[in-house]
């Protein structure tokens, strides 16, 4: 499905960090990811343009790449976005490296804790830079071990 993908376009998507779930009793809590150094992720992506059928209209679209997640994260979730280093990414976007970047992160590399489940509430139009900020009298999961 991505074949063309992978040869012909690919893409660094630049965040402050992610979000997984992890399922506990009652439901499932959202926790945020980001750079132990505070610095942007670099996710590995692809794109692509193709035309809708119906209207003809061109679509853009985007993907992000995920590999099994480092033992870190495990302990919340199965996979995680690859992340590539700086010094990865010419060789990433000119093609020059392959799949030998799509590996987990260093678990030195991240950090995480636990957000509000507002997390989880899309369409009412709650979102802001809180979302991010620990829940308080949670345990932080960088910890836990």
């Amino acid at each position: 499905m991505f074949r063309s993908a992978f040869k012909r376009t690919r893409c660094i998507v630049p965040a402050s960090g992610y979000y997984e779930w992890c399922k506990v009793e009652g439901g499932k809590q959202p926790y945020f990811i980001s750079a132990a150094d505070g610095e942007v992720l670099s996710i590995a992506g692809l794109w692509d343009q193709w035309k809708e059928p119906e209207s003809g209209e061109t679509i853009s679209t985007a993907t992000l790449i995920v590999t099994a997640a480092n033992d870190f994260t495990r302990s919340i979730h199965e996979r995680m976005p690859v992340l590539l280093g700086q010094q990865d990414h010419e060789a990433w976007l000119t093609g020059k490296a392959g799949a030998e970047l799509l590996r987990a992160a260093a678990n030195d590399l991240l950090r995480m804790w636990p957000v509000s489940k507002r997390v989880n509430v899309s369409g009412r139009g709650g979102d802001d830079p809180s979302l991010i900020e620990p829940v308080e009298g949670e345990v932080d999961a960088a910890s836990a071990d």
